[in-house]
């Protein structure tokens, strides 16, 4: 023990030591982000995980710099007197600093120990090899302060004098304006911080791709996913949000049990890329525009996704083992383009999302209608207006004022004192990784992101208003009224009957899952099918032969990168309706296989050829009697064989399925024989098959079709309508349309004992208990299973029925 103690005690006067020699603990030595990458490359390579080697000059060399060439008091000198809140006045004391560093001559000793280290390196890699020289922020003191972003990377930095240099200005780094308003917010002694530098070989991917990924959800907080984006070359656009990246969601319980649960994939814009520069030219590296064919198509390849993802878990695990608790991780990674590897090249704890409270429920709602001036990706769940003011670069950001609305192409580290004074921010580049949404999400304000074109239709002086909405994030034109709800989740336990919610938007899904629930009873694939596909399949099944050559064309351009068409069909749905299923896994998941109307069936992209025109759709060619139809029974095999994916290639067995509108015992064997053609049989790998009640029928033949289904939902809108003879859409008759009619509660009272006798499920998925109290205490004296309500009515229901 003593040993290792006079060891430990001793490297506090290295300058440099390798990754293989760091761990976590020596966060004092050589900073987070180098003590997090000796951690992995010791404990992590062994596991599979690649890290790039490299070594740190450490925090000691740095003040052993400002010791040997005597600035200490200079620098000193002129912060004495520092007004951050001044930005001339920061501006110009940090400028003096930074030039008293780079004026100053690296010891000898200093010299030789990156040099020799350098020289170790090429042995490895070869003469002149590129590496990237990180800045690596530490106080012996304050382990746990974030010093992320604020300090510089410089990177394809090659030969002695390039890396010296590099060093150098690595340490005046240290004194960015960001960084010293930074230390003075907190009140750090700023000479009580030191700075470490990673030297580690470069990855190619200026020949690949690169980019960030986090172990969490960053909008949400959701656990089990890991969120990646990527783009082509270098990663640093990826980081500052010069570009819009390709966007990935992997499940992470059954990517651990050997599945391929991508659950999202989202193509983004990438319109540059950073390379490196020809050599004897002034910048290591530069972006040029990324061809329009290689725009159109993701830059990795599925297994790479799973394979970065599988990293992200492994590196959380290892992390959340040392630190006693949940710790989520944020990481970079790349690929190099000449060997086809990849590579995490850095690692740092989440330090959002995992620090939120979970425990109070905030709803941000618009109270009046606008006009949408721009959309993107939302960034949060709130709202916010005010004036805007637009800039275009950081020689304006004196301009800003308190409170305004920060309108801007990107943002970067030396933004971050005007973005904590705005109301919200706006970018027209950027994913939701990018700089802008990170540092929103910290400041708890309303980003909206990649929208390209904010700073072209907005002006300064202009009110508008930023509303984070579910999978859009739209700036409206004027200062629109919003309400804030606080709910309280604390003490709040699930009644009898359990509450399940109705979802069919995969966008909202991890948000709504932190609502207390069971599960979601009803997922409807028409908001999946209207908002992602937009297609009818069977338009999809014979796209050869269709002869209008603009509903061609745009069948073409919404598939993209498809050349089976129906491809695109299966995976978007299987991506829609898994993504629902991860967000409430293990609860149950009941997904009710399509239920459009032929009509709106027509109104799809190239569906009008295959749809009759019905004087009543509403009790017409829908639900189960289109299944095993000739005419669509190919469509219906499309829904089923992305069921299938879910569940088989995904691992997400918590998917149940249901069937709509199922007149007859006869139709509904007639559906389950054509699901079990399609892979999906009932019982198999514990598939469970609902059926809808929801015509009077599926009441008075409730034995029978407990018989062959594994229970029932109601659906009260529909049986409401064919009990009364009341058309739902119809103004004329609509006082007459009331669920809470006697007929239609003998009706639900009637199914819940025929359940209760032929041990089979009965839930509610119908509108009425979410509008009605009184009908939800009805269901729940007459004993039902579960109440599947809108998701705004939970809490509020759950509240109601434990005062019972």
């Amino acid at each position: 023990m003593l040993k290792k103690l006079l060891k430990r005690i001793g490297r506090k006067k290295e300058l440099v030591l390798w990754f293989d020699e760091l761990g976590i603990k020596d966060v004092p030595l050589v900073g987070g982000k180098n003590a997090s990458l000796g951690e992995m490359y010791r404990e992590l390579t062994p596991k599979g995980v690649a890290i790039p080697n490299g070594y740190a000059v450490t925090a000691f060399a740095y003040h052993h710099l400002l010791k040997s060439a005597g600035i200490q008091d200079d620098i000193k000198r002129i912060l004495k007197g520092l007004d951050a809140k001044n930005m001339d006045n920061l501006e110009e004391r940090g400028r003096k600093v930074r030039n008293t560093i780079l004026r100053a001559e690296f010891p000898e000793d200093l010299n030789k120990a990156i040099l020799d280290s350098y020289r170790k390196m090429e042995r490895m890699y070869g003469k002149n090899c590129d590496v990237a020289v990180r800045s690596s922020a530490t106080a012996e003191d304050l382990p746990d302060a974030s010093f992320a972003g604020q300090q510089e990377t410089f990177l394809n930095i090659r030969g002695d004098h390039e890396l010296l240099d590099a060093c150098k200005r690595c340490f005046a780094s240290l004194f960015t304006n960001r960084a010293i308003a930074y230390r003075e917010e907190k009140k750090f002694d700023h000479f009580q911080i030191g700075l470490s530098i990673a030297v580690q070989k470069m990855v190619r991917s200026d020949m690949a791709s690169s980019g960030v990924m986090f172990s969490i959800d960053t909008e949400t907080g959701f656990k089990n996913a890991v969120l990646i984006n990527a783009a082509y070359g270098l990663g640093e656009n990826v980081v500052q949000g010069a570009v819009n990246p390709d966007e990935f969601y992997v499940f992470k319980p059954t990517l651990k049990e050997g599945y391929k649960p991508i659950l999202t994939k989202r193509i983004g814009a990438k319109q540059i890329k950073m390379i490196y520069s020809p050599n004897g030219t002034k910048s290591p590296v530069k972006n040029i525009p990324v061809k329009q064919s290689d725009r159109d198509k993701f830059c990795i390849t599925d297994k790479e996704v799973l394979k970065l993802a599988e990293w992200a878990a492994t590196i959380e695990d290892h992390y959340s083992k040392e630190a006693g608790y949940f710790k989520p991780m944020d990481m970079e990674w790349a690929k190099d383009g000449k060997t086809g590897e990849l590579f995490i090249v850095q690692a740092r704890p989440e330090t959002v999302q995992s620090r939120k409270d979970t425990s109070i429920l905030e709803d941000y709602s618009l109270t009046e209608k606008g006009t949408i001036i721009s959309s993107g990706s939302p960034v949060g769940a709130k709202v916010a207006s005010g004036t805007a003011r637009v800039i275009e670069s950081a020689n304006q950001i004196k301009q800003f004022q308190k409170g305004e609305i920060l309108v801007t192409t990107m943002t970067d580290p030396d933004w971050v004192p005007i973005m904590k004074i705005a109301s919200a921010i706006v970018t027209n580049r950027g994913g939701r990784t990018c700089h802008a949404a990170i540092v929103s999400r910290e400041l708890g304000i309303p980003c909206v992101v990649g929208t390209e074109n904010a700073t072209q239709v907005i002006k300064t002086g202009d009110k508008i208003t930023v509303a984070c909405e579910g999978e859009l994030g739209n700036i409206y034109k004027g200062a629109l009224k919003f309400r804030v709800k606080k709910t309280s989740l604390k003490n709040l336990k699930m009644p009898k009957s359990k509450i399940m919610m109705n979802l069919g938007n995969p966008d909202i899904a991890f948000e709504s899952s932190f609502i207390p629930n069971a599960g979601v009873g009803l997922a409807r694939l028409e908001f999946i099918i209207n908002s992602y596909i937009k297609i009818h399949p069977l338009a999809l099944i014979n796209f050869r032969k269709i002869k209008d050559a603009k509903v061609k064309q745009k069948i073409n351009d919404i598939t993209a990168g498809y050349k089976n068409k129906t491809d695109f069909f299966v995976d978007k749905l299987a991506e829609g309706v898994a993504t629902i299923a991860a967000a409430f896994w293990p609860n149950d998941v009941i997904v009710r296989m399509s239920d459009f109307k032929s009509n709106e069936y027509a109104n799809l992209i190239g569906g009008a050829p295959y749809e009759p025109k019905e004087d009543n759709p509403m009790i017409g060619w829908r639900g189960a009697s289109r299944y095993y139809d000739p005419k669509y029974r190919d469509a219906f095999a499309l829904e089923c064989k992305a069921m299938k994916k879910v569940r088989n290639e995904m691992g997400l067995t918590n998917l149940k399925l249901m069937i709509p509108f199922c007149r007859t015992i006869t139709e509904g064997k007639k559906v389950l024989a054509e699901m079990r053609k399609n892979g999906l049989q009932r019982g198999k790998d514990g598939l469970e098959v609902y059926v809808m009640c929801e015509i009077p029928s599926n009441v008075i033949l409730g034995e029978q079709f407990a018989e062959i289904f594994d229970g029932f939902s109601i659906g009260s809108n529909d049986l409401t309508q064919l009990t009364l003879g009341v058309d739902r859409d119809s103004e004329l008759v609509r006082h007459v349309f009331d669920e809470r009619n006697e007929a239609v509660k003998t009706l639900v009272r009637q199914i819940i004992k025929i359940s209760k006798k032929k041990k089979v499920k009965v839930g509610i998925c119908g509108q009425a208990p979410s509008d009605y109290p009184e009908f939800a205490r009805f269901l729940a004296k007459e004993g039902i299973n579960t109440m599947s309500l809108n998701p705004d009515t939970v809490v509020k229901t759950m509240i109601d029925l434990n005062k019972r």
